[in-house]
């Protein structure tokens, strides 16, 4: 039996990050009609905490708010129809799966499928890959895997749409993956619902673009917008949703209703965010030509995106790898007028030369003077408007290889409150300690040598 293709359906975002506003994606599901919500929860820095946190405890290493929202949203799920799809799996979404079975089958919802896509944690089988010649270079520095291996924590292929593709027609409900693409969440189910093919690249950008653009929930419907003042509610910021089309147009919009504000700007705004060479957005699925994308205003929060072009993909997956490198602090001491620019400068050199004095080792010590230089590190400020600032924040970092030392250096911090410029406040929370840094490795694998894995499974 042919499928039916649908005239539109219409796919919300419920999160930009693991952390984003926690009720999105429920009032994505209970404020109008969709058909998908996507969520997405990964960034390069979140697989290594996940990995972390699988390591303490095997049951963990996926986001746990997503389960959460499943269990609010399972009536729309079941009795509706909204599939979802989220990269909420992090490093073990057969575990996240485990849970949110066991929540439906408590319920007493039948026939529910969950689908797991994995194979993208390359961690495990690194050596084998090393010894078959895939070096997994550092795309900036050239370096090989290898001479950051021992200090590895994480280390996933992003893959594109095809397994989720693959999830849904085997009848998914609900697709929690791993290492996905971010865009690949919204490209999939257009795929699937409109019967596209996977070398017609002008569809396969357009629905990249249109993951692109939802990828950070309410980032495109007003929030972080650079004309702020022109969104009327960030309260009930509502998030945004893709009404798409089978010709590979569609629409940015959000539910009636809610606040924020979608434009032709903030769509705009979007677009520009985290992109190299516009004319070459590589992904797994395709590369992107983002100067052909054409916008128009199509009514209040309403805007219509269409003639999108792109050609085919590459024959590598990008690689997030993550690795220990090294510990860091922070600390923080508010200095008041007169002279607050001045004393904060003297801070930070008491506590540099204090800590040369005490034979400490750091790769990396930095003073910022929020108020002053935090965001800009050259002002050109004239020395009148300097010496009238009221206060400024001295924010004091270290970063280098022994724990011990940058540990030593935050038991210097407190006392400078009275051995060093008068007019200091906002000392509070004890002794900064060192924490671990985590560094990021990103690098190339040819596609032959990673393979996705879709199972899955019913109530």
């Amino acid at each position: 039996m042919e499928k039916i293709v649908k005239e539109s359906i219409r796919i919300a975002s419920g999160q930009g990050f693991w952390g984003d506003l926690p009720d999105a994606p429920i009032k994505q599901a209970k404020k109008g009609e969709i058909d998908y919500l996507v969520m997405d929860y990964l960034a390069e820095v979140t697989m290594s905490i996940m990995q972390k946190q699988r390591m303490r405890n095997p049951e963990y290493g996926y986001a746990r708010d997503f389960v959460g929202v499943v269990d609010e949203i399972l009536d729309e799920i079941s009795n509706k129809g909204v599939k979802v799809i989220s990269n909420a799996g992090g490093v073990n979404p057969r575990a996240c799966k485990e849970v949110l079975l066991n929540i439906a089958r408590e319920k007493g919802y039948k026939g529910l499928k969950i689908a797991v896509v994995d194979g993208d944690d390359i961690l495990p089988n690194l050596d084998e890959l090393i010894a078959e010649g895939h070096l997994l270079k550092n795309m900036e520095t050239g370096e090989p895997i290898s001479s950051v291996k021992d200090e590895l924590l994480s280390a996933n292929v992003y893959f594109g749409c095809r397994p989720i593709v693959e999830a849904l027609q085997k009848g998914a409900d609900i697709v929690i993956t791993g290492r996905v693409t971010d865009t690949g969440l919204t490209l999939a189910p257009m795929i699937y619902e409109f019967g596209w093919e996977y070398d017609d690249f002008d569809k396969m950008s357009a629905g990249t673009i249109a993951g692109h653009i939802i990828e950070c929930g309410g980032q495109v419907s007003g929030g972080n917008f650079t004309d702020w003042e022109k969104v009327e509610d960030f309260t009930d910021l509502g998030f945004p949703i893709i009404e798409a089309y089978p010709d590979a147009s569609f629409y940015v919009t959000k539910h009636e209703g809610t606040g924020g504000l979608v434009s032709e700007m903030t769509v705009k705004e979007q677009l520009l965010y985290e992109i190299g060479n516009p004319e070459e957005y590589i992904t797994p699925d395709c590369i992107a030509d983002f100067s052909s994308i054409q916008l128009e205003e199509a009514g209040k929060d309403r805007v219509r995106v269409f003639g999108i072009k792109g050609k085919a993909d590459t024959p590598t997956y990008k690689v997030s790898a993550s690795y220990n490198d090294g510990f860091k602090l922070s600390s923080t001491l508010v200095y008041c007028w007169p002279d607050a620019v001045k004393k904060a400068q003297k801070a930070g050199e008491i506590l540099k030369n204090r800590a040369d004095s005490l034979g400490l080792e750091f790769a990396d010590y930095n003073v910022e003077l929020v108020g002053l230089n935090a965001c800009n590190e050259d002002p050109s400020i004239p020395e009148k408007e300097l010496d009238e600032l009221n206060e400024v924040q001295m924010r004091v970092s270290v970063h280098g290889y022994k724990r011990n030392d940058i540990n030593r250096f935050g038991k210097e911090i407190a006392p400078l409150i009275l051995t060093g410029p008068s007019g200091v406040t906002g000392f509070a929370g004890g002794r900064p300690k060192a924490s671990e840094v985590v560094a990021y490795w990103p690098a190339l694998l040819d596609k032959k040598a990673a393979t996705p894995v879709v199972d899955v499974f019913e109530v």
